[in-house]
């Protein structure tokens, strides 16, 4: 299993819930652990650094699943407020930015659930999809709420919420379907 790299004077006193202290921190911090470009955070994530930097992740959280106890849950809430940069013309936030905020928080959720249970946190996106409520526009504070369906031996699933706390609606909603990926053959 790869290890992520932790800095142990990250501060979580801003994260609530009941998981461990290090993986609050992987969870906090996700452009430092887990998605620095060749383990180099100042490179920044790729795609859309800058949205990924201005997160804040409020709560990571490890629950028995409600209909079945025995089972574990990963939940991770982030906040944003959404900025120039995540709009389409009509200043509304772009339903690819929707998709995007799904993907990486969706991504957390999975990675603090599978370091809970001791099991590889690398894996890719199989599918994605996404249901459009509501709009949000510039100014508007988000609370992404994300909490894993299912962890399997190759598969996994989450379900992620995009809230607007300032308008009190759901802005939109998505599935996430992950993968362990397979051996590279180069």
């Amino acid at each position: 299993m790869p290890v992520i790299p932790v800095d142990e004077t990250l501060d979580i006193s801003h994260v609530s819930g009941n998981a461990p202290d290090i993986i609050k921190r992987v969870a906090a911090y996700p452009s430092v652990s887990m998605f620095a470009i060749d383990g180099d955070h100042e490179k920044g994530t790729g795609y859309s650094d800058e949205i990924v930097k201005r997160m804040v992740v409020t709560e990571v959280s490890i629950v028995s699943h409600p209909e079945e106890p025995s089972k574990k849950v990963g939940r991770v809430v982030c906040e944003m407020e959404v900025h120039d940069d995540m709009v389409n013309r009509t200043r509304t936030i772009h339903g690819g930015c929707s998709a995007y905020l799904v993907d990486i928080c969706s991504s957390i959720a999975l990675t603090a659930l599978a370091l809970s249970n001791g099991r590889s946190v690398d894996h890719v996106s199989q599918s994605l999809n996404m249901v459009y409520h509501s709009p949000a526009t510039v100014g508007d504070k988000l609370r992404i709420v994300n909490t894993t369906m299912t962890m399997g031996s190759r598969t996994m699933s989450v379900r992620t919420e995009i809230w607007n706390a300032t308008r009190h609606r759901l802005v939109a909603s998505g599935v996430h379907i992950k993968m362990q990926p397979s051996e590279s053959k180069l």
